[in-house]
């Protein structure tokens, strides 16, 4: 299983569709692709076509996204208190708890922004 970060529902299903090819060959190889809410919530909030909001609800339905929960609202406040620089980063960090409780990794463009969250795998697409 594999979440998916916003960088890379954005550079997949926008503009020249960088990722596309890497998803595409991630689905053939057998992977199973999420996005959490919080994921949801920041990809619907930008400046979307129609087009791209059907590539996405076709992909990745609305329904399907993993709710950022209870249990992920916990992990994501002890990942917070666990970092020593979290302050601006609790979207990041609520996204990452959703990947760690579904033991999921995660596909994001922006490595720097989580490589340092104990206990997230995150996924390299090349």
């Amino acid at each position: 299983m594999i979440h998916l970060d916003t960088s890379v529902l954005v550079d997949a299903l926008t503009g020249p569709r960088r990722s596309a090819a890497a998803m595409r060959a991630a689905i053939a190889s057998g992977e199973r692709l999420a996005i959490s809410t919080l994921v949801l919530y920041e990809w619907m909030r930008g400046p979307r076509t129609p087009a791209e909001l059907d590539a996405q609800a076709q992909l990745l339905p609305q329904n399907e996204a993993v709710s950022f929960d209870a249990g992920a609202a916990a992990r994501a406040a002890s990942l917070y208190s666990q970092l020593r620089r979290p302050r601006g980063r609790e979207v990041d960090l609520a996204i990452a708890a959703c990947a760690i409780l579904r033991d999921a990794k995660l596909w994001t463009l922006h490595r720097e922004d989580f490589d340092d969250i104990s206990g997230l795998d995150l996924y390299d697409a090349e």
